[in-house]
């Protein structure tokens, strides 16, 4: 594909599906109230977005993240009827189907109380040295139990065909450095929830109430001095600040306490150098490791054992862990057992599960309408790329060389994730936990220093998303995601491209955004541009930092523009790059009124609705502090307000709210 690039035709015409013949999804409930270029979000979604309510069990509603709500509820069926037939032996319905079995006898699970984790509770009282401290950190790493290491095996970023071991910051258990040293009152009310949720569950454990709180306080400080080392998030997106390789033997003169060689022999990894992506973090631990007294380290151990298994345990574990929880989300209800195990067994054995997904929710013919969507996207891509006024030839052939070399992944994976050392028994839920996290730690330790295998999926099949990985050049869009509003087999080509369209243009785009355009079309992070196109680009990618930075949500906090900066730059040239796509069909290059709207019309409706989204305050507040993603309305308002077509469809004006001068519109890709 990629030695014909340079000779695809911009004017050549894709074979499209025509309106006439295929049936009119929902693009209803327009708010008229509301004018499309004051808040197009809302004239679309506000009517939708009155009436309904948000699940109790739930801390938002709609498509995106919330769609995996439903999907939960389509992979209890699955479960429900595997798990009350009697399979066959290993085979995966009996595993997924006795996993999900364990997890609702909650009878049994209630009865053990905390007892399964008694054994490793027991093994961090016997800790006596620091060796002894980092002999339990690793061990525990093997079965799902992380502490204060990290440890993952996957592509060398200077040679993306060979695995090498990687170590990243950890530690914390808010769910951002940030929220250890802000003052402000939700922040406040998150870090006491924390302190509270601690001392519960200390006290399920046998420690009084007093002592409790007291150990608690302990383990906040040891939690906020590992947070000062932390990089922000947007420290964090610079690719190259983000890689260091180190030799071990260096590691074990500057960072003697951690005792890497030991470390990384007790986890079964040979390997003479290691990928230590914040440096500081493990500066800071080597430091800590005797600062701070042994007693303590063991009661953050401990802490962070109870934590990691709360929701595996009896039920007055599930409660405190919810009961923290709620304060970060705003869901005001438990989630039904069954959901949760749903969700457990997705976690646990997820290509499993998937196979049985893709047997009863997605067909060959979707997989194949698809394929057609993703091949048109990417061809409008090499188009917009000939246009671009400010890249150079020479940087051009370049990118579109790196553009048609993408690897292209829908649906499922060719090769499915082998289960056989798992060991599932109908009657221990706690243990199927740990088999199938042990086996999930060998399967990983055992790709170090392999070639990479280019095949591997890193999300579950039912999981509603879709994912660039630079590091091979590849993008991924599973099962989960194929289903409306994204993608409907049965819809014509104004929805699928304003829809899926949109989210393939956004998965393109990543491969040259500010961390993409990085990457080079092995996967490689290498220098492929010339020295003027870069710095146009980056003067471009500040453009979409700038304008974001403006945006506000919940009247007074604002989009964090560096931090969402890859995203909001995919949202933009997504749009942009589907348009041209669909405009490339006949229905694009029909006026043909459908419903009394306009293809276009109908094009930017299908974008508008992707994002339909209604979300608790609270846990709005803790995207726009953690998400590198923009909120759902900003999805679609901020990269319209760049999109000239949009102006076009619905004669946005200078009056309006959402209206940009041309000069003002930013154009990437």
């Amino acid at each position: 594909m990629k030695n014909i690039l340079i000779l695809y035709i911009a004017l050549f015409t894709f074979s499209g599906f025509k309106a006439q013949d295929k049936k009119l999804k929902d693009i209803n409930g327009l708010d008229t109230s509301i004018k499309p270029g004051d808040n197009f979000f809302m004239f679309v979604n506000k009517k939708w977005y009155d009436a309904t309510p948000i699940p109790s069990t739930q801390a938002g509603v709609g498509a995106y993240m919330f769609l995996n709500f439903p999907q939960r509820m389509r992979l209890q069926g699955i479960l429900e009827e595997v798990s009350q037939r009697s399979q066959p032996a290993g085979s995966i319905e009996q595993k997924v189907g006795d996993f999900y079995a364990s997890g609702m006898d909650t009878i049994t699970i209630d009865k053990r109380g905390y007892d399964p984790i008694k054994p490793t509770l027991n093994r961090i009282e016997a800790i006596n040295d620091v060796s002894s401290l980092m002999k339990f950190v690793a061990n525990e790493i093997k079965v799902g139990n992380g502490s204060i290491m990290s440890f993952g095996v996957g592509p060398d970023d200077k040679n993306s065909s060979i695995n090498i071991a990687h170590s990243y910051q950890t530690g914390i258990g808010l769910p951002d450095r940030d929220y250890y040293f802000k003052a402000d009152a939700p922040t406040v009310a998150i870090q006491n929830a924390y302190k509270t949720y601690l001392a519960t569950l200390f006290q399920l454990t046998g420690t009084d109430a007093a002592t409790a709180k007291k150990d608690a306080e302990l383990v906040y400080n040891i939690d906020q001095q590992i947070a000062a080392s932390h990089k922000t998030r947007v420290e964090r997106r610079d690719v190259h600040a983000n890689y260091n390789m180190m030799a071990i033997s260096d590691l074990e003169k500057s960072q003697p306490n951690i005792e890497w060689s030991t470390f990384l022999r007790n986890l079964g990894a040979q390997t003479d150098s290691i990928d230590v992506a914040q440096p500081a973090y493990y500066d800071k631990l080597n430091s800590l490791l005797k600062t701070v007294p042994l007693k303590n380290w063991k009661l953050y151990l401990k802490a962070k054992t109870i934590r990691n298994y709360a929701g595996d345990l009896s039920k007055p574990f599930v409660d405190a862990n919810f009961n923290f929880n709620k304060v970060i989300s705003g869901q005001a209800v438990q989630k039904t057992r069954g959901e949760i195990m749903a969700t457990a067994v997705d976690n646990y054995l997820g290509e499993a599960l998937g196979q049985l997904y893709v047997k009863k929710y997605f067909s060959e013919a979707a997989k194949k309408r698809m394929a057609v969507l993703v091949d048109n996207v990417q061809k409008a891509y090499a188009s917009r790329i000939d246009k671009l006024d400010w890249m150079s030839d020479l940087t051009k052939v370049k990118a579109k060389e790196k553009l048609f070399a993408i690897t292209k992944k829908i649906g499922y994976p060719d090769q499915w994730k082998d289960y056989s050392n798992v060991k599932i028994s109908r009657d221990t839920y706690f243990e199927n936990i740990m088999s199938a996290s042990a086996a999930e730690f060998q399967l990983e330790i055992a790709k170090l220093g392999k070639p990479v295998n280019k095949s591997e999926w890193f999300t579950t099949v039912p999981t509603v998303t879709a994912y660039n990985n630079p590091s091979a050049n590849e993008i991924v869009f599973p099962a989960g995601i194929l289903q409306a509003p994204y993608f409907d087999n049965e819809a014509d080509d104004a929805l699928n491209y304003g829809g899926i369209g949109m989210v393939i243009g956004h998965e393109l785009t990543h491969t040259f955004d500010d961390q993409g355009a990085q990457y080079d079309k092995e996967g490689n992070v290498k220098d492929w541009w010339t020295k003027d196109d870069y710095t146009q680009f980056k003067s471009r990618i500040q453009q979409v930092i700038n304008q974001y930075n403006q945006f506000t949500v919940l009247d007074n906090l604002h989009i964090n523009g560096a931090m969402t900066v890859g995203e909001n730059t995919a949202d933009i040239a997504g749009i942009a790059v589907a348009y041209d796509a669909f405009k490339m069909t006949k229905e694009g290059q029909s006026n043909k009124k459908n419903d009394g709207l306009t293809p276009d019309q109908r094009f930017f409706l299908s974008v508008a609705k992707i994002w339909r989204v209604k979300m608790k305050d609270e846990f709005l507040r803790l995207w726009i502090e953690t998400n590198p993603h923009s909120p759902p309305s900003w999805r679609v308002n901020g990269p319209l307000m760049n999109t000239t077509p949009f102006y076009e469809a619905f004669e946005v004006k200078e009056s309006n709210k959402m209206f940009l001068p041309k000069k003002e519109r930013i154009t990437i890709w």
